[in-house]
């Protein structure tokens, strides 16, 4: 049986020299996470916020239209 193709490029690939990481990768890496993390942050602060007064709202509508009051009856229902 012949070996795969692929496993014996692979297998060079992996025995042979590896290729130069820049050196600057680690730090801009740590600075695209860095920025990620703070959008994240500043999403989820906004998000709760506007949870929050959404809330707030919601109370002070339902507490001066009385929502769940039940009507007045000033008419007799009809027999």
């Amino acid at each position: 049986m012949s070996p795969d193709p692929r496993e014996a490029q692979v297998k060079r690939l992996l025995e042979g020299p590896y290729p130069a990481v820049p050196p600057d990768l680690a730090a801009g890496a740590a600075a695209r996470g860095d920025r990620l993390l703070r959008r994240r942050r500043t999403l989820r602060r906004i998000g709760w916020s506007l949870l929050w007064a959404t809330m707030v709202a919601f109370v002070v509508w339902a507490s001066l239209t009385g929502a769940w009051s039940t009507p007045s009856s000033e008419v007799s229902p009809p027999w």
